[in-house]
């Protein structure tokens, strides 16, 4: 049988899908108003079963609108909402720390956005030690921080890698300055290569480039020059993510036309010139779009299968308790799920009157934390297998049928494998997966389409 023609299998396959940062996703979470105390016995316990822990942090300020933005963040060049947001996140952490055991050990802590160098060095210095003087701090800490090249200071840096910091992960979105202009994000590649050198001088030792295909106008030629970047300032880890074109969640979105924007087959082959690209240059293809040198933990962790995706994306640590901390951050016990408040104002009021600023979760059934492990392994080992076959997954193998047959994954006996052909539809074998949706598929838009 003649294999499909990828333009075939993009017609057919290039459709809305989740991006199974979590399983359930957010929309299918059953969770009414939250209950704080049941939440509660919920992290205590995942910390006394494993006392190491991963800390997320959520900055959400940012001087300028980058249009195509699908993160939660608040716009803003009044400096002074620094402060009250510090101490909100603080106050929020106490709450959690006076329940957790005595013993907690962060293994991993990230902060996130909006633009966290947004703040201050002084302001995450105070932010940080405080939290960090709470708990045991292990050896090998997983510490690392989103920074925007025009504002990441050599201060900054120097401040968060004294305080343990050693990843750094740069939103250069794309080399080339004309569209950074169109996409309204103030860049230039000099202030990419001053922070790529400035973080290797003090000591990071691992330097990730966010890059995005899809953007509007954006061609081939740019790709290969954000390649011939890549080759010159030699990054640790690259996620090459595909822009989520979602303008009825994201208003700023509409600021450019559909027309504009590269489809289909044509921004398909955007990731396969980067994807050809980095692959010459020595980086291995990990997960649903990163890659990483063969040295870097990301691309170890690939290799040993210990790679772990979470709320933050793929990373190296797995541990059983995630706290998110700030407006609209999320939280993870493995068993359960629980998101904050999402505006600034209304997070810093419950935070205020001394609650946590919870807003809504979803507490995991025996099905969703079995659907949850495979779908986990499809996306961090292209495969899964099990050894009980369940109504579940029987379901899950019937709608993989046509997928085999198109040459995307290979089905045996209780057992799946994504094939090469089908890593570029890797949503779509995982939503065959997905209980929730196919029970309740959504009648309005939800998600962004797989390529």
């Amino acid at each position: 049988m003649k294999s499909p023609h990828i333009t075939d299998l993009l017609s057919k396959y290039d459709t809305p899908a989740p991006r199974y940062t979590s399983y359930p996703t957010v929309p299918y979470w059953e969770g009414t108003f939250p209950n704080p105390e049941e939440w509660l016995q919920k992290v205590v316990k995942a910390a006394e079963d494993a006392p190491e822990i991963s800390l997320y942090i959520h900055l959400p300020f940012c001087e300028q609108l980058c249009t195509y933005c699908g993160c939660n963040k608040h716009i803003t060049k009044n400096h002074a909402v620094e402060s009250p947001y510090i101490q909100a996140v603080l106050t929020e952490w106490k709450l959690y720390r006076s329940q957790l055991p005595e013993r907690v050990v962060l293994k991993e802590l990230h902060l996130g956005g909006g633009t966290p160098t947004f703040f201050s060095p002084s302001a995450l210095h105070s932010l940080l030690s405080s939290i960090i003087n709470t708990v045991e701090v292990p050896e090998d800490a997983d510490y690392g921080f989103e920074a925007h090249p025009w504002s990441a200071t050599q201060d900054h840096l120097e401040v968060l890698f004294h305080l343990g910091f050693r990843r750094i992960s740069i939103g250069v979105q794309d080399f080339d300055e004309y569209l950074m202009k169109v996409v309204n994000r103030r860049q230039t590649i000099h202030s990419v290569v001053e922070c790529t050198t400035l973080a290797r001088a003090i000591g990071y030792t691992s330097v990730n480039y966010d890059l995005i295909y899809g953007l509007p106008f954006q061609t081939t030629d740019h790709i290969r020059q954000d390649i011939q970047w890549t080759e010159v300032l030699r990054p640790d880890r690259i996620a090459f993510y595909s822009y989520a074109h979602v303008p009825w969640l994201k208003k700023s979105q509409n600021a450019y036309a559909e027309e504009d924007l590269p489809t289909g087959a044509a921004k398909r082959l955007l990731y396969e010139v980067g994807k050809e690209g980095f692959s010459a240059l020595g980086y291995l293809n990990i997960g649903m779009d990163h890659f990483a040198l063969p040295q870097d933990g990301l691309a170890k962790a690939f290799q040993t299968g210990s790679l772990h995706r979470n709320f933050m994306g793929y990373t190296t640590s797995k541990t059983r308790l995630l706290i998110g901390l700030g407006a609209s951050a999320i939280s993870d016990t493995w068993d359960g799920f629980m998101q904050n408040e999402k505006t600034v104002q209304g997070y810093q009021e419950q935070v205020a009157a001394g609650k946590l600023p919870l807003l809504k979760g979803h507490f995991l059934t025996k099905e969703d934390l079995l659907i949850r492990r495979h779908i986990l392994n499809l996306m961090t080992q292209y495969q899964t297998s099990w050894s009980v076959t369940t109504p579940v997954l029987e379901e899950a193998v019937a709608r993989l049928q046509e997928l085999c047959q198109d040459g995307l994954v290979e089905i045996s006996d209780q057992a799946v494998k994504v094939t090469m052909a089908g890593r570029p539809f890797l949503r779509t074998v995982c939503m065959a997966f997905d209980a929730r949706y196919w029970k309740s598929q959504p009648t309005g838009q939800l998600f962004s389409k797989v390529v």
